[in-house]
């Protein structure tokens, strides 16, 4: 399935260039299956290869990071904040959550809005998700945008840039980004392990 869905993302770029990956770009922030690690390095290349520019295509990319994470941000925030409180407060005892608990996460995300948005635009599995927080909480808009905006150009030069790099071995880009993705997911695991492991505590 991985190996059809990379044809069709290459057929793609090939055939819409830039626009293409904008496109691209901003599926995979609504849909994470469509791999960034794929759509970039590709780009890259077609870049180098001469069928496009490299600023251009990391222009496209960001543009489309941020489009996608704007449809995220509005869906949860026509949501709202009420809606996701009466459901935790309803079913949260299924996924061992308490209101309480919702009530810190929004917390801190109203702390560190700014470094969760920056810094989650450059981590594999959050990039997308960290609007849905943002959505939630109606983070202002302007700065969401610009810190969307500056995040997403990081991760986009990185590995447009590392496709360009590497030419026509840019799918050697995806293994490392796929250690990224472990890691992550290591990082989460423990989280989640810890946060269970305190509730049994408060239990007992």
């Amino acid at each position: 399935m991985l190996g059809d869905l990379a044809a069709w993302v290459q057929d793609v770029i090939e055939q819409l260039g830039a626009l293409g990956v904008a496109l691209l770009v901003i599926l995979e922030n609504v849909f994470p299956p469509i791999p960034s690690e794929i759509v970039l390095p590709f780009a890259g290349f077609v870049a180098q290869r001469g069928d496009g520019s490299v600023s251009v295509m990391i222009l496209a990319a960001t543009v489309g990071a941020v489009t996608g994470a704007l449809v995220l941000y509005a869906i949860a925030a026509l949501i709202g904040q009420v809606r996701l409180a009466a459901f935790i407060e309803r079913f949260g005892r299924w996924f061992g959550v308490k209101p309480t608990d919702l009530a810190r996460a929004e917390a801190w995300f109203d702390r560190h809005a700014v470094a969760a948005v920056l810094l989650g635009r450059c981590v594999p599995l959050i990039r997308s998700v960290v609007s849905i927080p943002a959505g939630f909480r109606r983070m202002r808009l302007v700065p969401f945008i610009v810190y969307t905006a500056m995040g997403s150009a990081v991760w986009n030069t990185a590995l447009v840039g590392a496709g360009a790099v590497l030419g026509n071995q840019w799918d050697k880009v995806e293994p490392y980004v796929a250690v990224l993705q472990y890691v992550v997911i290591a990082v989460i695991v423990l989280f989640v392990v810890r946060f269970a492991l305190k509730k049994l505590r408060n239990r007992t």
